[in-house]
């Protein structure tokens, strides 16, 4: 009988490691290939931010949250959007009965945006939102808030996801073909540049695929396999690497392995650094890996829910070890409903406890030289490269996700692990093993109804009041460049600025490209 265990990723686990375990040591942080932190000094210098993640139904209820999580120390804002405007769909339209304010804050106008960032000073604070489709639209608005307000759009700090790979890969949130879709992600690399914004213009999410199943090698070789196509792209759309790398910004899950997750981040910040220096012969800012981890939405469970407040503590330590440079914490009741303002507090209180008594922060990289660390480092990084490697050997990513190729490879790894909890090889607390007879708690959910037909009348308000030709003529000058070859933000911030809405944006966009459909011929 054999006593094998085995990471969560299915890495071998052996009862005890040595020097001989662990590889050569790692160089000091702060230099190539960044190993132990792409800073000398990391959190000694300078803490990771702390983002909380929000979006309640109308952006009035979301700024009130907002207001309160910046006044209970929060560093920086971080915007979930409802799935109708994920998918570029104004809160009347048809498809988007539902939905509206269900799964974040609706956003239809830029008038919306305004309320949600009322009386929060734009040049101060951080602001990351999580769109993709409709990504471009977003950034848009964002920046003609802040125009009206007169803040200039170099002042303006933040991320935009607009990672639209991955959305055909995991979450669905797409819209137009792939083509059109790299085209509109690029145009985005394009603006910020530009225009001068220390704005990171893309988010690459290797998160959405590990909710979605994937292992802890999986996520780093398909996030970078996306990376690398968003940088080919943007090479072939005549942008200088150096000039794009440097403002890509990543964004990763931590689960729970605490040592695993750990090496995951050290393993992705070295290989992101080779991989930069030897396709792109990157500068040493091209190849810093910066990142911003969330906590794991499916580790949540639903009973028990008091037990992911540890889960969720646990999961943040990995990502201060790993060196993350933004962290969101989950709240515990998130696997039942909306999650309340004292667990959102109470998640922001972890990781400020981290920050300020676990004594973490005190040295870098407190990890570094652990010979099991260094070996799953040595391990994660090797095993994702030779899966990128297949990913090349299939055309890149853009062809290996068009064939079906990641997907596959996560449905499998999302089976076998669903399989191990069922059958009791894996044991999650309070769901296959430790059970009580406890039932969730009662759950009060938002008026929904009445929240959509507020928010269907604010976007009629706005539609009543905007001058007519004015959003005439930018709309069909952003056809016109779709059609074309010239560049889209221009165009966007011009229709923003008429008050065109995000679907009437989205929609001149779909009358030129079409939509996806996956497995048309």
């Amino acid at each position: 009988m054999t006593d094998e265990r085995l990471t969560p990723s299915g890495i071998p686990v052996d009862p005890v490691y040595g020097p001989a375990s662990s590889g050569p040591e790692p160089e000091p942080p702060g230099q190539f290939p960044y190993t132990r932190g792409i800073y000398a000094s990391m959190y000694r210098g300078r803490l990771w931010t702390m983002r909380q993640y929000a979006g309640f139904g109308t952006a009035t209820e979301t700024n009130r949250r907002f207001r309160d999580l910046l006044a209970a120390g929060q560093t920086g804002l971080s915007v979930a959007f409802d799935l109708p405007t994920q998918m570029g769909y104004d809160s009347d339209a048809v498809v988007a009965e539902g939905e509206v304010g269900r799964a974040g804050v609706a956003i239809d106008s830029v008038e919306d945006l305004a309320e949600l960032f009322r009386e929060i000073p734009l040049d101060q604070v951080s602001t990351s939102m999580t769109i993709n489709a409709t990504a471009a639209i977003l950034l848009a608005m964002y920046v003609v808030v802040a125009e009206e307000r007169g803040v200039p759009a170099g002042k303006l700090r933040g991320t935009v996801q607009n990672d639209i790979l991955k959305e055909y890969v995991a979450r669905g949130t797409y819209i137009y073909p792939p083509e059109a879709s790299l085209r509109l992600v690029t145009d985005v690399f394009r603006y910020v540049v530009v225009e001068g914004m220390p704005f990171n213009p893309i988010s690459i999410s290797g998160y959405h695929m590990r909710e979605a199943g994937a292992t802890a090698v999986q996520e780093v070789a398909f996030t970078f396999a996306n990376a690398i196509e968003y940088l080919d792209c943007a090479k072939r759309a005549g942008l200088d690497t150096d000039a794009i790398a440097p403002r890509v910004s990543f964004f990763f899950a931590a689960h729970n392995d605490l040592f695993q997750e750990a090496a995951k981040f050290r393993a992705a910040r070295r290989l992101w650094a080779r991989l930069v220096r030897e396709r792109y012969q990157g500068s040493g800012a091209s190849c810093l890996l910066r990142f911003h981890t969330q906590t794991g939405g499916s580790t949540l469970t639903a009973q028990q829910p008091l037990n992911n407040i540890v889960r969720v503590a646990v999961q943040a330590m990995a990502a201060v070890l790993g060196g993350t440079q933004s962290l969101h914490t989950n709240s515990y009741d998130e696997a039942l409903a909306l999650p309340t303002s004292d667990s959102a507090r109470l998640a922001l209180r972890t990781q400020q406890i981290l920050a300020y008594e676990s004594g973490v922060p005190q040295t870098v990289d407190p990890l570094g030289g652990s010979y099991y660390v260094e070996h799953l480092t040595a391990t994660i990084e090797r095993d994702a490269r030779a899966l990128m490697g297949e990913v090349e050997r299939r055309g890149g990513a853009a062809k290996a996700i068009e064939g079906g190729f990641f997907q596959d490879a996560i449905h499998r790894s999302a089976y076998a692990a669903q399989q191990a909890t069922e059958s009791g090889d894996v044991v999650v607390v309070g769901v296959n093993k430790f059970e009580n007879d406890e039932g969730p708690p009662a759950i009060h959910a938002p008026d929904y109804s009445g929240l959509a037909v507020a928010q269907r009348k604010r976007v009629e308000a706005v539609r009543s009041k905007r001058d007519a030709k004015a959003w005439a003529a930018a709309l069909d000058a952003l056809a016109a460049a779709a059609r074309g070859a010239e560049p889209l933000m221009p165009k966007i911030v011009v229709a923003v600025r008429a008050r065109a809405t995000v679907g009437e944006i989205s929609d001149a966009l779909r009358a030129v490209w079409g939509v996806h459909r996956p497995g048309a011929g």
